[in-house]
């Protein structure tokens, strides 16, 4: 019989020469990649020492969304002729996509920190020379000619910023800005509705308001504690003829309790010492006789009972009422001499 070959045994030298290399070469592998990770680790953990902190007492929560800067820039509309106002730019997130579709920017910045972030972050760019920062306080700051304003706005300063733009002149085309998203709700609410106020009528007289859009607390570093808005605002032009001065007054005296009627408000000895010492003044102007003043007491008491006796404002409340109800109520009041300014 022919014997049959036995296979071969592995080389037992081979494979103990070999074994040490692949260990050896994983465990260099393995060292390489450890290295690797720590030196991502590493640099993360620069990138998050240099990123300045926001100073919430300020307000300051960093718009970090590239999508909703995107979406914000393309809903203001801008041309390449455009003036632009931004009010607050943290660190530039918003500013340089300003710049890039703008003739010019002007900032206006409190933290000074954030002032020197964007300028660093123009420095040496085609955009540094359109951009132009103003370092303080927006509500006492006077602001330059613009087209359009953009701002992520400090949510503390929101109402007086809304009222400072609203009496801006001249006429801007639009404002698109972020508010907390409450406060932008109140700016469109309407009669009857919880979220109907003062803030609410007069921004109505004086402008067009839109909601754009919602932005989730997580779009920013850090979260706030409430989502946002952006809401575009359009300046009535011509604006409304009316006294603005005199309007506010009586829209603020009725928005104090505005689910009372207008009789509860109205007739309060506060308040009927308030109009007739405008009464007064408005004699005094008008250089009429001021001497019956028993009488101008009784009749400012009387105009109200009159006036809010009217079946267009019996048991009415300001809670549900619109801006021609208020107009209308306030000619009523003006022609019959009293004045809430």
């Amino acid at each position: 019989m022919p014997k049959t070959k036995r296979p071969r045994r592995s080389d037992p030298s081979a494979a103990s020469s070999s074994a040490p290399y692949s260990l050896s070469a994983r465990a260099a592998s393995q060292s390489s990649s450890t290295a690797n990770n720590n030196n991502n680790i590493a640099s993360k953990s620069a990138a998050s020492a240099n990123l300045i902190a926001p100073n919430t007492s300020l307000g300051q929560h960093f718009l970090k969304n590239p999508a909703v800067v995107t979406a914000i820039v393309a809903k203001a509309a801008i041309k390449p002729t455009d003036s632009v106002l931004e009010i607050g730019p943290g660190t530039g997130n918003m500013t340089v996509p300003l710049l890039q579709q703008s003739k010019h920017v002007v900032a206006i910045e409190y933290d000074t920190r954030m002032v020197r972030e964007v300028l660093k972050r123009v420095e040496g760019t085609s955009e540094e020379r359109k951009l132009k920062i103003i370092q303080g306080d927006a509500i006492k700051t006077r602001f330059p000619f613009f087209d359009v304003c953009v701002a992520n706005v400090p949510y503390q300063i929101s109402s007086a910023l809304v009222f400072k733009l609203l009496s801006h002149r001249p006429m801007f085309r639009c404002a698109v800005m972020m508010f907390q998203e409450e406060f932008a709700l109140r700016l469109t609410a309407r009669p009857g509705e919880a979220l109907y106020c003062r803030l609410s009528v007069n921004t109505q007289l004086l402008a067009k308001v839109d909601q754009l859009m919602k932005v989730g607390r997580n779009n920013f570093r850090p979260p706030p504690k409430v989502e946002s808005r952006v809401v575009r605002i359009e300046l009535r032009n011509p604006p409304p003829p009316v006294n603005f001065t005199e309007w506010d007054g009586m829209i603020r005296l009725l928005f104090n309790r505005k689910n009372k009627t207008l009789r509860s408000v109205l007739l309060t000895k506060s308040t009927i010492k308030l109009l007739d010492e405008n009464i007064r003044t408005q004699r005094a102007l008008n250089s009429s006789n001021n001497s019956m003043m028993d009488d101008e007491e009784k009749m400012s008491e009387q105009i109200i009972e009159e006036v809010v006796a009217m079946e267009q404002w019996k048991d009415k409340r300001a809670s549900k009422l619109d801006l021609d109800d208020f107009l209308a109520l306030l000619a009523e009041f003006n022609k019959r001499g009293v004045h809430f300014a």
